[in-house]
């Protein structure tokens, strides 16, 4: 299904904390680009904007992490950097935009050559709430409509591969999310939640119900996993959502936060019960799935603006500050789109 956005793409994360972190993260980055078939020019400004990306985290933070990835949304594919840190944050964000300016004494080009070489660029700053970069560089050029969501996933810190993962099929008529957690860890909990992402890419029209009881069918030789749907409809102005175990999903709006209810049991195993309740979800409302990685504390209001930042941004501060170290965690955000 060429108009699947999800973690079965290739993801990398690379930790940054001293200067060959830097070197590291752009070879990354630089065999993706290849992966993907982009030319010499382009691979070259996607190894700038690493570089930039991960000196600034070490000159204003002194540590952070980097996620690369080749996403695809709506057939069209790109590369998406991520780049994040605790540091202590920008108080006046226009200003450290502007080339020539740096709190640390050196040419201060990081975020203005990002911005300039970036197809899109964004980014969340704020005194004591650290530093989220993110940028994206498409295979073709800038898409006409630009994606509306953006996800994390983070393996346990033992584990290579994550048993969580995300899917979204964009459509005329709004979108479909899933996201699933494997049962335990590692490897086979990977099995199972993939499954569930090649059940969405298989039949991404059906009704969550019935998409969820294809995932029961699937998921039956496999570990089995907590798994949640949520259907944006953009004519309807409605969420439709229906969710098995322990992922959170939720409505961010101009009311505040709505949580979803889950039903008991596990995807593949001891489905007992399903049932897709329809909520209302307005235009520029956010929409919230994320695993039992992510603790559910977490309150936007504490981050003044970030509302209208890329759902990248978003997913990537509650992972940064509620993600649990003893699990794998994933967030995956979508903001209802207006009307086409």
């Amino acid at each position: 299904m060429e108009n699947l956005s999800s973690t079965l793409d290739p993801v990398r994360w690379v930790a940054i904390n001293h200067g060959s972190d830097a070197a590291e993260a752009r070879r990354v980055g630089q065999s993706l680009a290849a992966q993907l078939g982009m030319n010499e020019t382009r691979i070259g400004q996607l190894a700038i904007m690493i570089t930039e990306a991960a000196t600034n985290i070490l000159k204003h933070a002194g540590d952070g992490r980097i996620q690369l990835a080749i996403v695809n949304h709506g057939g069209q594919r790109c590369i998406e950097v991520l780049a994040i840190d605790q540091g202590p944050g920008i108080a006046n964000l226009a200003q450290a935009m502007t080339d020539g300016v740096s709190s640390t004494g050196t040419q201060g080009t990081g975020l203005g050559a990002m911005r300039r070489l970036a197809d899109q660029f964004d980014w969340y700053s704020a005194p004591g709430k650290g530093t989220v970069v993110f940028l994206r560089l498409w295979q073709l050029g800038t898409p006409p409509r630009l994606p509306q969501l953006g996800g994390v996933c983070l393996p346990l810190a033992s584990e290579t591969v994550s048993g969580d993962a995300w899917g979204a099929v964009a459509s005329p008529a709004g979108l479909t999310l899933l996201a699933a957690d494997g049962l335990g860890h590692g490897p086979e909990a990977a099995k199972a939640s993939e499954a569930a992402l090649e059940v969405l890419a298989a039949a991404p029209s059906r009704a969550p119900v019935d998409l969820m009881q294809a995932c029961h069918d699937a998921l039956r030789p496999t570990r089995g996993a907590a798994v949640a749907i949520a259907v944006l409809d953009i004519g309807d102005r409605q969420l439709t959502f229906a969710g098995v175990g322990n992922i959170s999903a939720s409505i961010i709006g101009d009311e505040g936060r709505r949580q979803l209810m889950s039903y008991n049991g596990i995807v593949g195993h001891n489905m007992r019960k399903t049932q897709a309740l329809t909520f209302p979800c307005p235009a520029g409302a956010i929409v919230i799935l994320a695993s039992d990685g992510i603790s559910t504390s977490w309150d936007l209001a504490a981050y003044p603006g970030l509302l209208a930042r890329e759902p990248a941004i978003i997913a990537a501060l509650l992972l940064r500050d509620y993600g649990r170290s003893r699990d794998d965690a994933s967030v995956l955000v979508a903001r209802m789109p207006e009307r086409a």
